[in-house]
């Protein structure tokens, strides 16, 4: 009996919305959903489509990528989802897809710049996109070398992992994150939005500028900020 039977069906639920969502192909793509106090993650097995998917096949990783429970054979992109959790304390969950518009970005090697108040209710920032790694990376352990190419871009631009919970890794596709598997999902849905947004936005007008920052810190302090007035007060006492 799997004492990681919670665990193992947050992963499940969570890779079976990125396919519902449209953002995968066929495998291309993972979800894991980490559990702090116990230091492990539930993730996809390796190469197993969606629609034969099963919450027991879900395979469960320490942070330093060893498999703790599971017969298949874990993502391929395992290490990187251990790397982001063993050094980024705060989150839950990281999704990996290979969503049409967020890839093409991402094989452009460029950052999808801050256009509108969409983009401005997520993240105040562009989307950050990682230079491809250098060869002897590549050649190296090239998964969990993808992880330090993330963090390397966070540190470099001194970016906060808990404000951007979203990042196209150079010739690669986006990698996303959050408090939890759902909320990594989430983010991976709007990234692929905000590519799309973006790509149609230069179709229409090439010089397209940046939006202004007043209004960029207007929409998202309406939803972040301390004043944020979006949504709705709830009484947890009701």
């Amino acid at each position: 009996m799997s004492t990681f039977k919670t665990l193992k069906r947050k992963a499940y639920k969570a890779n079976l919305q990125i396919d519902e969502m449209g953002l995968v192909k066929f495998t291309f793509g993972n979800v894991s959903a980490a559990d702090r106090d116990r230091g492990v993650f539930a993730i996809k097995p390796s190469g197993v489509p969606y629609e034969e998917l099963n919450p027991n096949e879900m395979v469960v990783v320490d942070f330093e990528g060893n498999i703790i429970e599971g017969s298949l054979r874990p993502s391929s992109d395992t290490k990187t989802h251990a790397v982001l959790y063993k050094y980024w304390p705060n989150i839950g969950g990281v999704a990996h897809t290979h969503s049409t518009y967020a890839t093409a970005w991402a094989q452009t090697l460029c950052d999808i710049p801050i256009l509108g108040t969409t983009h401005a209710d997520h993240l105040t920032v562009d989307i950050p996109c990682a230079p491809p790694m250098s060869d002897d990376m590549i050649q190296g352990d090239y998964e969990y070398q993808t992880g330090f190419q993330i963090l390397t871009l966070f540190k470099q631009r001194q970016l906060s992992y808990e404000k951007v919970e979203m990042v196209l890794v150079g010739n690669h596709a986006p990698f996303t994150w959050g408090k939890s598997a759902d909320k990594a999902v989430y983010n991976s849905a709007v990234l692929e939005e905000l590519a799309h947004m973006a790509f149609i936005s230069f179709q229409i007008n090439p010089e397209v500028s940046r939006m202004k920052q007043t209004l960029i810190n207007k929409h998202y302090d309406r939803k972040h900020g301390k004043d944020a007035s979006y949504g709705q007060k709830r009484d947890i006492n009701r």
